[in-house]
């Protein structure tokens, strides 16, 4: 799953730390609902990122699950970490918002000018691998974020070291992967970006880092 839905700034304007962020109201319906669609599964095991927005979220699905695992936090699973907004030109805003999340990504590509598409795939890659490798688990709920998530699919649809950036993921949507038990990880994605309380995604026709960039652009005119 991707965590549910999140403001990053506040009603005037003014940036949260992307660390600190909880859940709207919105949010919390989002990952309720994905809770009942996912009620009637027994998870062995429940991960986030430990970051407040997917815990939250975790919490939230946890609440109408029959079973409710501990949950596990791996911070290798973190969202890809962005640079300071600020040092970044206004004729330059568009691109660094857009150009990790577009087609194909070059792994030297940064976000905001932060972490690199390289760098987010050197530690989700092995994440993945060492829990698609344990053997204490048969179905399991990982509450993550959109770039990680878009890792792991990649990779799952891929089998390579390749970031698709346009894979949407919606707040609260919900993806479905199988894990082969033949050498290395063999993958079958059955469900992608599926969002339990908006199916056809009629609410935005923006992405997130669209909504983003309106949002921020707000936020440096107020100053």
């Amino acid at each position: 799953m991707r965590h549910g839905q999140v403001t990053y700034f506040d009603g005037a304007g003014k940036p949260y730390l992307p660390e600190q962020v909880p859940l709207t109201a919105e949010g919390r319906a989002q990952a309720s609902a994905a809770g009942r669609l996912l009620a009637e599964l027994s998870f062995d095991r429940v991960i986030t990122s430990g970051l407040p927005r997917t815990l939250e979220t975790a919490q939230c699905v946890l609440a109408e699950a029959k079973r409710k695992p501990q949950i596990e936090s791996w911070p290798e699973l973190a969202e890809i970490k962005g640079g300071r907004l600020r040092d970044i030109p206004e004729d330059k805003l568009e691109q660094e918002f857009y150009s990790a999340f577009q087609g194909v990504v070059p792994e030297h590509v940064r976000f905001l000018r932060g972490e690199s598409i390289g760098e987010l795939m050197d530690r989700v890659h092995p994440a993945i691998e060492r829990l698609a490798a344990a053997t204490d688990w048969d179905v399991a709920l990982l509450v993550l974020h959109g770039g990680v998530n878009r890792a792991i699919l990649s990779y799952a649809l891929t089998g390579s070291r390749m970031f698709l950036g346009n894979l949407m993921q919606a707040p609260g949507c919900i993806n479905v992967l199988d894990i082969g038990g033949r050498a290395g990880v063999d993958w079958i994605v059955r469900s992608a970006n599926y969002a339990p309380t908006d199916v056809l995604q009629q609410t935005t026709r923006m992405t997130t880092m669209e909504e983003l960039l309106v949002q921020y652009r707000k936020s440096r005119a107020s100053g």
